[in-house]
């Protein structure tokens, strides 16, 4: 969420002691349930005529979430625009260029195409995709790796060998740890953040493996399954990141970001993120089980396709990084 509000807003909502204020909480509190909301089957979506009565309540909460959302957006539009202001703005604040503010520039020269709700609902993709999406796969990551001890190991042993115990782990050493690499791309096989991807339209009337799709038809395209596909892979409900060694994962299908001209334009900052959070966890602590039994991997409900029971792991800071995360 830091990196996305640097980019967009040029402000961080956690500060240095990890302190996260109360409107972000709430704005992430809100990004969550809409993705459960959205996952999650309706009976009017079988049944339209009950729409008229909102069965459930679903519009209620629909319409609550958007208005809480809707208010944290525009506060910080109108924020970037009271500073963007020619006789309020610094000169560090004139050179630091945010995607709002490049937005507001657009605006005064065409307000049509660039007004406040449009400007909101781009922010609002970009930090509901790429926050919990990527919060969510770093979860399953390491609940997998705390399954399967070798694993663990064998990445830790990888990010001593490569980047040693004098300094933390940095966005340059992740080109020289595949093996990590092998994990994050197992984990999204296995746990794809977008299940489903997101929905797509028929532009035109065509016929795909024998059906005939009309102009029109949303479609969704079952990423899930097909990373489970064991005409495609070996073992597939077995997570083995040596799979994607030495390139042997390259040609099979796999779309956990889509692909083609409508591929997330995030992959690579979501890759890094990835990365560089779980590589630094596993450099830093020793990680365990709750127990003796195995980590819960059951699947709740959601877009995101979130963990049904949250992970819940023991942690000691290793001895050979005491001396670091003693300074942080």
């Amino acid at each position: 969420m830091n990196v996305l509000m640097r980019t967009i807003a040029g402000k961080r909502y956690s500060g240095e002691e990890g302190v996260v204020s109360e409107e972000l909480k709430r704005f992430m509190v809100t990004v969550e349930e809409i993705f459960a909301l959205s996952g999650a089957s309706n009976v009017v979506d079988f049944i339209p005529l009950l729409r008229w009565v909102d069965y459930g309540g679903v519009r209620r909460k629909f319409m609550r979430l958007h208005r809480v959302r809707d208010e944290f957006l525009q506060q910080l539009i109108d924020e970037l625009r009271t500073e963007g202001g020619e006789e309020s703005q610094t000169t560090e604040a004139k050179e630091e260029k945010t995607t709002i503010s490049d937005l507001l520039s657009l605006q005064k020269t065409d307000p049509e195409n660039y007004s406040d709700q449009i400007i909101k609902s781009l922010i609002s993709i970009l930090l509901s995709a790429g926050t919990d999406s990527t919060a969510s796969t770093i979860e399953w990551a390491l609940s997998l790796l705390l399954n399967h001890p070798n694993a663990m190991d064998k990445t830790r042993a990888e990010i001593d060998a490569r980047v040693g115990n004098g300094r933390l782990l940095d966005e340059s050493d992740l080109p020289n740890l595949p093996y990590l690499h092998c994990v994050v791309a197992e984990t999204l096989r296995m746990y794809p953040a977008g299940p489903l991807l997101v929905p797509h339209e028929s532009s035109d009337e065509c016929v795909v493996g024998g059906f005939h799709v009309p102009r029109g038809t949303i479609l969704l395209v079952n990423a899930y399954a097909m990373h489970r596909d064991p005409k495609t892979w070996d073992e597939p409900a077995r997570f083995m990141p040596e799979r994607f060694e030495g390139g042997k994962g390259e040609g099979k299908w796999m779309a956990p970001f889509g692909m083609g001209r409508r591929k997330c334009p995030g992959e690579g900052l979501a890759a890094r993120m990835m990365g560089l959070a779980l590589g630094t966890l596993i450099q830093c602590f020793e990680w365990g089980r709750v127990g003796d039994k195995e980590v819960d991997m059951a699947e709740g409900s959601g877009l995101t396709l979130p963990k049904a029971v949250p992970l819940e792991a023991t942690c000691r800071p290793r001895q050979t990084l005491a001396h670091l995360l003693s300074e942080i």
